[in-house]
């Protein structure tokens, strides 16, 4: 049997190292979340536009605007609806199951496809309130100077692992993972900006190399939350913090 690689060190060389290997390892089931994922993260963006006189040419459209504009404003609500459903109530779901299958594949365990979609029969309502009150807290910390904002995600960025991992609440999710990160702010962030220089690297690689990219930072992210969890022992608010 294969030797386990995810008990290692909480630390960004490490982080990436393991990720790296996590991807060769199981990059089809991984390529397969990223564009699923990435379907969602942009596919909704279809429903947003604005209809104004100048979209809609012809003497039909020229004397029939008034009835046009009519259903072009009913049309833009209601696709304005869809893509806010969407946003957050399917994207955060297919987001959270896609940090799950990183997870298993950084465990050295071959990620489950269901589990892109294990969010809509379990902990969902846990996985839209957490989605919420991350992203309140980090817009809010952006609004405060940008710095604050900056330590809200890399302190919280456990979230989404633990609702899915542990099976955590939102609030318990949110004050674990404020706990387990404790010291490991400077890692956390560091990775953060090795991710942009990957993903700006996988860009220049003829574009396509965006996913492999992108599979490498999430698998490196997932790492290092297994990383932390290891060293700490810890992932249920009933352990002491650091």
């Amino acid at each position: 049997m294969e030797t386990l690689r995810y008990f290692h060190q909480p630390t960004v060389s490490e982080s990436l190292g393991n990720g790296w290997y996590t991807m060769k390892k199981y990059f089809l089931y991984l390529l397969l979340a990223v564009i699923i994922t990435g379907i969602f993260d942009g596919g909704f963006n279809i429903f947003r536009y604005n209809f104004s006189s100048h979209d809609f040419t012809g003497p039909w459209f020229r004397h029939n605007w008034d009835h046009v504009f009519p259903f072009a404003i009913m049309f833009f609500s209601v696709s304005a609806l869809i893509g806010l459903l969407i946003a957050f109530l399917v994207r955060p779901v297919i987001s959270y199951g896609a940090n799950l299958m990183f997870l298993q594949a950084a465990r050295n365990t071959r990620p489950d496809i269901k589990n892109l979609f294990i969010g809509f029969q379990r902990n969902f309502l846990n996985i839209i309130l957490a989605n919420i009150l991350v992203t309140i807290i980090v817009i809010a910390g952006f609004v405060f100077l940008i710095i604050p904002g900056i330590i809200f995600a890399c302190r919280l960025f456990m979230v989404s692992y633990l609702v899915m991992d542990k099976q955590l609440n939102a609030i318990d999710a949110i004050e674990t993972s404020w706990r387990m990160t404790r010291g490991h702010g400077l890692t956390i962030f560091g990775l953060g900006v090795m991710s942009i220089f990957i993903f700006i690297l996988g860009l220049i690689v003829f574009i396509i190399g965006v996913f492999p990219a992108m599979i490498w930072i999430n698998a490196s992210f997932a790492s290092l939350y297994q990383a932390i969890i290891t060293e700490t022992g810890a992932g249920t608010v009933d352990e002491e913090g650091a």
